[in-house]
């Protein structure tokens, strides 16, 4: 049985997928979390369940949205869970019925029923069941609660269709019965809903469509009633039409399902929004926020945790294993792979662990607290002066996490070049592997100001976007667009929810320090132990120091013009977290002299912002240029994304460290 999962964006679809099927999907309390279906084994081991990206109408307006229509005509699924927000069924409810009018079985999870109480509505689900033809379930789905009903209704594995009529006018339902004697015979899918589809302009069932037969007179057909319609009832366009109807009998079955309670105070959500999305207020706050976060990470509760981490690594943990390899009798080679090799160089980027899973702790809450649909809301305003709209600024904060789903969270815009000057500006955003650098080097030269630091990096990486999507917005010019985002109500997150959404952002961390970084490690390492000489050679001699030696001096005018740093930088286009281990590796000293000890004597204060600037505008990582060339379609964009990347860092760490030089600054 393969059940697939519909609903608007934000009404806890994702986290009705992980109580159904004992799993952990992406959760934030905040639209455009799920790009693509999840597929998830049901709990009670009768199925499958396909988690599909929240649309609010079955005639798509961006790529995401397209997904979840393409999967209506092509899946061979036995039914459906259409879960709504119990708070907002005028909107909600908009969705259900073209899914009752699809015909396939289904059943209504009617979620977040705390939140519609708390704002005095009550909703009576039974009539509610009886009006439209198929079982409604009243769910919590954040907490699991009625989550096991919902489960036992999908266990009988025969959910009921719906028959409820819903008539559009005279006009519109001949020009349906037209249509369907025109249309062939669609899989086992609705002719009315097909047609309906078509009337609608959906370009999914149009393509579907044109591959079967000649669209041309359906198409006149659908010309001439629109312009009878829009003179008769004066309305836009014939989906305006639509919209309305089916409008009308919303209002007609919760009128006899759902009472109001009225209440003149203000909720808690409405007094806290007053103050967060102020013009003015709600960008100080932002940044207050997240100065603080870095404080806790770096300073407060982060340093002390990775400061014992790496005396572990570096002191008891490494004699251990050198001890070990002694009494094994291990060749010098494998000695020096392991102890300067995978321990120096990994060991060096796992001592950020703590750091990088408290700040992603932090993220995880506010993404579920509802904090962060408010922060595109606020940056919306910011963004309309560069072409761009707020919708564009939630793959930003995604890629804070790591710049790959952010460039896929793209898909949720709906105008093409829109999308594009988003993807391109994803790289810029500070992505988890630069904190390890970031942690590094303010521990070496910004002891007494790390959240700071940071925080004006982040910041950078967002100025500098905004100041090239104005620039690119010339080139790539973007259609007039508008935004709509939920504003979910302000909730405590969970905690269990809150370690797995931690975990599952920080794993891809761990792993990739157990896999891709430690295999670069090692060739890095070889590098560095073998030279035109021979083997065991020093660092200076070695192949990797005369590869990095014809790049250094073009870095001195930035302030790090040293081989090490060059190979350093080099090594990074393959992952950021590699520049560490790198380093690590490179400047490793046998009698256990600290990297941060040897960074203090090659660096200044100022060069060591100008390098972290670097390190945050230049290239893209290669996962993240693939993603590129993938959500694009072509390479022109993924070299172009390098390209500019590299001039843009270029020239900003130039300015600031020739400027700072100038005055004095960091030296």
């Amino acid at each position: 049985m393969e059940i697939a999962l519909f609903g608007n964006p934000n009404t806890g679809k994702t986290s009705l997928f992980n109580i159904l099927t004992d799993s952990y999907a992406y959760v934030g309390n905040w639209s455009g979390v799920t790009v693509e279906k999840k597929v998830g084994d049901l709990s009670n081991k009768k199925g499958q369940l396909i988690d599909l990206p929240g649309i609010y109408t079955i005639n798509p307006l961006s790529k995401d949205e397209a997904v979840a229509t393409e999967y209506l005509m092509n899946g061979s699924f036995h039914g459906i869970i259409n879960i709504v927000d119990a708070s907002q069924l005028l909107r909600n409810l908009q969705l259900t019925l073209q899914l009752l009018e699809f015909g396939a079985p289904i059943i209504i999870g009617l979620n977040m029923m705390d939140v519609a109480e708390a704002r005095g509505l009550h909703i009576d689900a039974e009539k509610l069941s009886k009006k439209l033809g198929v079982p409604v379930i009243p769910i919590i789905a954040r907490t699991g609660n009625g989550c096991d009903d919902l489960l036992e209704h999908l266990d009988g594995q025969n959910l009921p269709t719906s028959s409820i009529p819903i008539n559009y006018g005279p006009e519109i339902e001949k020009l349906i019965e037209d249509i369907i004697r025109l249309l062939p015979s669609y899989s086992k899918i609705s002719r009315r809903w097909l047609a309906l589809q078509l009337i609608d302009g959906n370009f999914v069932v149009k393509n579907k469509l044109s591959e079967m037969m000649d669209l041309s007179v359906i198409g006149y057909l659908i010309e001439d009633c629109e312009e009878k319609i829009k003179q008769t009832y004066q309305v836009k366009n014939i989906s305006e039409w639509l919209f309305k109807k089916r409008q009308q009998l919303i209002q007609s079955v919760l009128a006899e399902c759902v009472t109001e309670e009225k209440r003149n105070k203000k909720s808690f959500t409405e007094l806290i929004d007053s103050i967060v999305t102020n013009r003015v207020f709600g960008v100080i706050i932002f940044l207050s926020l997240m100065f603080i976060i870095f404080k806790l990470t770096f300073d407060w509760l982060g340093s002390p945790l990775s400061d014992l981490l790496d005396a572990f690594l570096s002191g008891p943990f490494s004699s251990w294993i050198e001890g070990v390899l002694v009494a094994l009798n291990v060749s010098p080679f494998i000695q020096s792979l392991i102890i300067e090799g995978i321990i120096g160089g990994v060991g060096g980027v796992l001592v950020f662990i703590p750091q990088i899973f408290i700040l992603f702790f932090f993220i995880s809450f506010l993404e579920d607290s509802g904090y962060m649909s408010r922060i595109a809301v606020i940056m919306d305003r910011i963004l309309e002066l560069v072409g761009l709209n707020g919708k564009a600024f939630i793959p930003l904060i995604i890629g804070f996490g790591c710049n790959v789903p952010g460039v896929m969270g793209a898909r949720t815009i709906e105008q093409p070049k829109e999308r594009l000057l988003t993807i391109l500006l994803t790289p810029l955003m500070s992505c988890s592997a630069r904190l390890t650098v970031y942690s590094l080097f303010v521990s070496v030269f910004f002891e007494q100001h790390k959240a700071l630091i940071v925080l004006s990096l982040y910041v950078l990486g967002i100025v500098v976007a905004i100041l090239l999507a104005k620039i690119f917005s010339f080139f790539i010019r973007t259609e007039e667009s508008i935004f709509v985002v939920e504003l979910p109500p302000y909730r405590v997150p969970q905690f269990r929810t809150l370690m797995r959404s931690t975990w599952d952002k920080g794993k891809g961390f761990v792993k990739k320090a157990g896999t891709f970084i430690l295999g670069g490690t090692v060739v890095i390492w070889l590098l560095t132990y073998v030279g035109p000489a021979g083997t065991n050679v020093q660092a200076d001699d070695s192949f990797l120091a005369l590869i990095s030696k014809w790049i250094a001096p073009i870095l001195a005018p930035l302030g790090f013009g040293t081989w090490q740093a060059a190979a350093s930088l080099i090594t990074g286009f393959l992952a950021k977290e590699i520049v560490v281990s790198s380093m690590n590796v490179i400047y490793f000293v046998p009698d256990g002299e600290s990297l941060q000890h040897l960074l203090a004597g090659v660096f200044t204060p100022l060069s060591a912002y100008s390098f972290m600037v670097f390190i945050l505008l230049y290239v893209p990582c290669l996962a993240t240029a693939a993603t590129i060339q993938k959500e694009t379609g072509t390479r022109k964009w993924m070299f172009f994304s390098i390209l500019y990347g590299l001039v843009i860092a270029y020239t900003i760490s130039f300015i600031l460290y020739q400027g700072g030089r100038l005055l004095g600054i960091g030296q």
